[in-house]
């Protein structure tokens, strides 16, 4: 009977520490996701592995354990971001005027990006660790595509308009360093004056 004890203790200790263990990772996990946010928002991609974890708090070895690549880290930092755009690509397909739908994608596209400057640079380039993240970025194109040519075929978007201007545009959006939404809409709307036809 003692010995039953013994062992249900020795079991509550271990289901302790390693909850303990589960609730340390987790926290540096976020920690990490947290600091590399901050990170890539203020100084874009080139922000380093190990200023990271200085930032984070957290050793080299704990960050590569958590995330092996650099690529691995901005797919997962990035996650939201990117949901956001392809909600918002989806909600300019689904509106019932071709033209206001590209405009508004346009729009809250360029407020997902100017709020975080590095995510146009991860939107544009190709990680090829990333897949998925790759994959998601290759139908959001996919799409984007869609909605140029809706828009064009109501006469208000210039006939040379290619989704590669909408990239040139995602990429200029990074240089905005007044990051509101307000900053964001406006550049939209020149970027937009300039594109009607």
């Amino acid at each position: 009977m003692e010995q039953g004890v013994r062992l249900a203790q020795t079991e509550t200790v271990t289901a302790e520490v390693t909850h303990n263990l589960r609730s340390d990772a987790r926290d540096n996990r976020d920690r990490i996701l947290t600091a590399a946010r901050e990170a890539f928002a203020a100084d874009g991609l080139d922000v380093s592995m190990r200023e990271i974890a200085r930032r984070a708090e957290v050793g080299p070895a704990t960050l590569y354990r958590r995330f092996p690549t650099k690529e691995a880290l901005v797919v997962e930092v990035f996650s939201e971001q990117m949901a956001a755009c392809t909600a918002a690509v989806a909600a300019g397909l689904a509106h019932s005027d071709a033209w206001e739908g590209f405009r508004r994608t346009v729009e809250e596209v360029c407020v997902v990006h100017v709020l975080n400057r590095g995510f146009a640079a991860a939107f544009t380039s190709t990680f090829p660790g990333a897949i998925d993240f790759a994959a998601v970025r290759a139908t959001a194109f996919r799409r984007l595509a869609e909605l140029v040519r809706r828009a064009k075929a109501t006469g208000r978007l210039r006939p040379d308009f290619t989704v590669d201007d909408l990239v040139l545009l995602l990429m200029a959006s990074g240089g905005v360093r007044v990051a509101t939404p307000a900053a964001a809409r406006r550049f939209a709307t020149l970027f937009l004056e300039g594109a009607a036809s």
